[in-house]
């Protein structure tokens, strides 16, 4: 393939028109984030070098858990903060470490070591850990270990 442009893909988020009270709250909790560009209509900004665009679109169109952003936290520590900043002033736990924010948006707040539990090639391993993230909502590093290690 000759003259391929490499294309760098940014995910374009809709809002109903408080996409700079969620590009605020988001360029807060995580620290590694900044503002871009304000603009009333098109906005960005970033998180830990990804960049993501904000739309203020209206009521047309709203989130749906078809998409969520992934959030790896390598301790508790961390899946506590993220959780507690992204589910308050209104948002929603859900089941199995997803959560909604104020604004319907989905994030997924795992463990790093989860991918590595749920890639063991001891079956019952995988299913006793995959038993336990059903029964939880925000999820728990050691009841995980715990059930990993059974």
């Amino acid at each position: 393939m000759t003259n391929v442009r490499t294309h760098c893909i940014t995910p374009c988020l809709w809002f109903d028109n408080n996409a700079e009270d969620a590009i605020r709250l988001y360029t807060s909790v995580f620290r590694n984030s900044k503002i871009v560009h304000l603009h009333p209509v098109l906005s960005t900004f970033e998180i830990d070098g990804q960049r993501i665009m904000a739309l203020n679109g209206g009521p047309h169109f709203k989130f749906t858990e078809a998409i969520s952003l992934f959030v790896s936290c390598d301790t508790q520590e961390e899946i506590d903060y993220y959780w507690e900043r992204l589910k308050a002033d209104g948002g929603a736990e859900v089941q199995c470490g997803w959560l909604k924010d104020k604004f319907g948006l989905s994030w997924q707040i795992v463990p790093a070591i989860l991918s590595e539990m749920m890639n063991d090639p001891d079956r019952q391993k995988t299913e006793r850990v995959m038993q336990a993230v059903l029964k939880m909502k925000k999820l728990n590093i050691r009841e995980l270990k715990q059930a990993y290690a059974e």
